[in-house]
């Protein structure tokens, strides 16, 4: 792990045995060997402490107090830094990658990761469990997340809206979770476009209709307005709306956008790709972090 990194925080426990990177290695395999606690993680490393050396995790056997005392003392910075470093790398590398519509696209969701209540008094969540939130935004071109945000697990979706930067020109697209007219029109005015799937069926006027070709799936592409009161106030320009039919699921779904550049085939055919972030958050068969793994 980068030393310019690490000189720019505090370690109270430098000398230690365990470095940053035998840390950070122990922690993956606990992830990606699927161990439910830090005392089940530290129990295989030390039955392995002869290989602890060619495994990565240092010279010594990583028992549960040091690494707990790493867990609570370190400056998780440290590993935030590194990872958005990693994950830009990654993204460089994948910026060939081939895709159909020219742009920078997002897809944002979230998810919830449930922790021990008796353990876990700081997440606080429900009355018989404690919790985080995973807030990610991912890349669609190159398929590789921006930014991971944690919150605690009572944070609505909604709020999460407001730690994303938004870029110009670039385009985000949201489940119907995320339905906030005031907050979509803020993306609107930084000069960013949005997609997102229709909430509770606002009230809106149609001012202009595109024509629609017979054997498209899409039914409605409408230029309208929301006449309702409090909608009207948070949103008071244009915005399109989208009626489509989705063959995969024998469905039909509406779509709001204050794109009216792209053709309506486009506009759904990102949403679909919005999909590919709840794949990365709950398919077992790649590398995901499915607990948590903290100081007991």
């Amino acid at each position: 792990m980068s030393s310019r990194i690490k000189n720019k925080v505090t370690d109270p426990i430098l000398g230690w045995q365990l470095s940053y990177w035998n840390q950070l290695l122990v922690l993956m395999f606990g992830q990606l060997d699927g161990c439910r606690s830090l005392r089940e993680l530290t129990d295989i490393a030390m039955a392995h402490k002869e290989k602890s050396f060619h495994l990565g995790f240092g010279k010594y056997g990583v028992n549960r107090s040091i690494l707990s005392k790493c867990n609570s003392y370190r400056d998780w910075h440290v590993f935030e830094e590194f990872a958005y470093h990693m994950i830009n790398m990654a993204q460089r590398t994948r910026i060939g990658r081939e895709f159909c519509i020219e742009g920078k696209f997002y897809a944002f969701d979230s998810s919830t990761i449930d922790l021990c209540m008796s353990i876990f008094k700081w997440a606080n969540f429900r009355s018989t469990k404690s919790g985080i939130k995973l807030h990610t935004q991912l890349d669609i071109v190159t398929q590789i997340p921006k930014m991971v945000h944690i919150t605690e697990a009572r944070t609505h979706d909604i709020n999460a809206m407001d730690i994303i930067e938004y870029e110009p020109q670039a385009g985000y697209i949201f489940d119907r979770g995320y339905w906030d007219l005031s907050r979509l029109y803020h993306i609107n005015q930084v000069n960013a476009f949005f997609v997102i799937r229709e909430k509770r069926r606002p009230e809106y006027a149609v001012e202009t209709c595109v024509d629609i070709e017979s054997n498209s799936n899409v039914l409605k592409d409408e230029s309208v307005r929301f006449i309702g009161e409090r909608n009207a106030k948070n949103y008071p320009d244009r915005i399109r709306r989208i009626v489509a039919y989705i063959p995969d699921l024998d469905r039909i779904f509406t779509f709001y956008t204050n794109n009216f550049i792209l053709s309506s085939e486009q506009i759904v055919f990102l949403y679909k790709n919005r999909w590919q972030v709840e794949l990365l958050q709950v398919d077992k068969t790649t590398p995901a972090c499915h607990y948590f793994l903290g100081t007991i």
